[in-house]
């Protein structure tokens, strides 16, 4: 039986999770792109492409650095940055 189809070889779980945070990156980034050719107002575009932005950060944070196993300072990066992209759009609308 092939090692990677196992359910009980672990090591294809890391792989599989990284590949899925890649693809939903990579999607995220291609939303991005079609919202540029929308033609929708400067403050909606900006609101929008910040919170892709903040999804994009928060994947990264929880996958590839792995703090989705330290869920507290998951939490803690994920206010933090919340609190900026929040200041970053209330100045951005002024």
């Amino acid at each position: 039986m092939d090692q990677s189809l196992n359910p009980e070889n672990t090591s294809a779980r890391p792989t599989r999770r990284l590949t899925l945070a890649w693809a939903t990156l990579i999607a995220l980034s291609l939303g991005a792109a079609v919202l540029t050719l929308l033609m929708l107002p400067a403050k909606v575009t900006g609101g929008v492409m910040l919170l892709l932005a903040l999804l994009k950060a928060r994947i990264i944070l929880a996958q590839y650095l792995e703090l989705a196993h330290a869920p507290d300072w998951l939490r803690g990066f994920t206010f933090v940055l919340v609190l900026f992209a929040l200041t970053l759009f209330g100045l951005f609308l002024i």
